[in-house]
């Protein structure tokens, strides 16, 4: 795997967690996204530091050969207990259950990457290795340990973590079970990156030299492998996230028959905001419109429709062709209120006024159906079909 792949990878980490900085912001006092945010800065300095550039240019700088060694193990373990973690905290439970399964895990693998800090310390790594330190030191004292205990602690991990995440996977559906099954799959592929490592290792113990399984296909069955982690990770809260916008985009779309009857009503010019503005403002926008419009041609609806389009509505502050747009939002809050009899209260114009969204979405669907049969092409269209029934 060459040096760029390395940073490549590095570069989609950052800017997965730059996607993520805001909720962590908003959000930071909540373990399940602090957990996450952790993940991903971890994974990205794993690669980072793993790259042959960086790992020359950081034992240089420290003028200690092999230097990067301890530190990549280091952050290694850290982001494999940072799995194992998250896994825990999204798995939910009793919180206290959960307090203590972190504090064994922060505990194991602290105690771990202290271990590796030693057993380099004890270690003879005189010579640099920048791609296969693993099998060129995998007979030398405390080294061999060193390398062992690295590749075992990252494989419990995932063996950890695919085995909750598989259990978790048959008692969830839909997207989230997609995400389990997309980090149980990532999860065996790090087994396999562990496989890869020992096998190689092992070789060096018989005398014989496998060093390319270790150098050139673990590396990318890992990197594989950190990538199906992370999008299965990311898939449950980014799907959440697109249908929530997706939501608010129909919502916010739906209004429009209404927002755009209030404007050709309200004697005034409504505010615009720019076109750049956020969907949550320009909602925020539409709705204040809509509402104030409401209110405005509240005494006229009442009355009905067709006192409203013959007039007969006390006279306001109208624009003066407004009759017919009066008189559609009239039916329209008419057929509203009897759409659903006897099973909930009629919704009301306070109740418009005061309450979501949800009351302005249904008059709006209404008032869109009645303009389109209001129009000459709809009620010659609705002519035909009713005498197409009836014949």
């Amino acid at each position: 795997m060459t040096s760029v792949y390395f940073y490549l990878l590095v570069g989609v980490l950052c800017a997965a967690f730059a996607l993520r900085a805001p909720a962590l912001l908003r959000h930071w006092r909540d373990p399940l996204v602090r957990s996450v945010s952790l993940l991903l800065p971890l994974g990205a300095a794993v690669f980072f530091f793993a790259a042959p550039p960086t790992i020359s240019q950081v034992n240089a700088l420290t003028g200690v050969p092999n230097f990067s060694v301890p530190l990549v193990y280091g952050i290694v373990t850290a982001a494999s207990a940072a799995l194992v973690n998250l896994t825990i905290i999204w798995r939910g439970g009793p919180e206290e259950r959960r307090r203590c399964a972190t504090r064994w895990c922060v505990g194991v693998y602290g105690a771990v990457i202290a271990a590796q800090s030693a057993l380099f310390a004890l270690g003879d790594a005189s010579d640099e290795r920048l791609r296969d330190f693993d099998t060129y030191y995998a007979t030398t004292p405390y080294l061999r340990e060193m390398v062992v205990l690295c590749v075992l602690s990252y494989g419990l991990a995932n063996l950890v973590l695919a085995r909750l995440c598989w259990r978790w996977a048959r008692e969830v559906p839909g997207l989230l079970r997609s995400g389990l099954l997309l980090i149980v799959t990532g999860s065996v592929l790090s087994l396999g990156y562990v496989a890869c490592k020992f096998l190689a290792i092992g070789a060096r113990w018989t005398g014989h030299d496998w060093d390319g399984v270790s150098t050139t296909v673990a590396p990318t069955v890992s990197s594989l492998a950190s990538l199906l982690q992370c999008v299965g990770l990311a898939l449950p809260s980014a799907s959440q996230g697109v249908t929530s916008l997706w939501r608010r985009w129909s919502r916010y779309r739906r209004l429009r028959p209404l927002w755009l009857t209030m404007r050709a009503v309200t004697p005034y010019e409504l505010v615009r905001i720019p076109w750049w503005s956020s969907l949550g403002k320009r909602q925020l926008r539409r709705t204040c419109d809509i509402r104030d419009g409401l209110r405005l041609i509240a005494p006229r609806l009442d009355r009905g429709a067709e006192q409203a389009g013959r007039g007969d509505a006390r006279p306001g502050a109208l624009k003066p062709d407004a009759a017919r747009h009066v008189a559609l939002v009239a039916a329209a809050f008419a057929a509203l209120r009897g759409t659903r009899p006897g099973q909930e209260a009629d919704p009301s114009l306070e109740d418009m006024l005061a309450g979501d969204d949800a009351q302005l979405v249904r008059l709006s669907d209404a008032l869109r159906v009645l303009a389109v049969l209001d129009h000459p092409s709809g009620r010659e269209s609705g002519a035909r079909g009713a005498a197409l029934r009836r014949g």
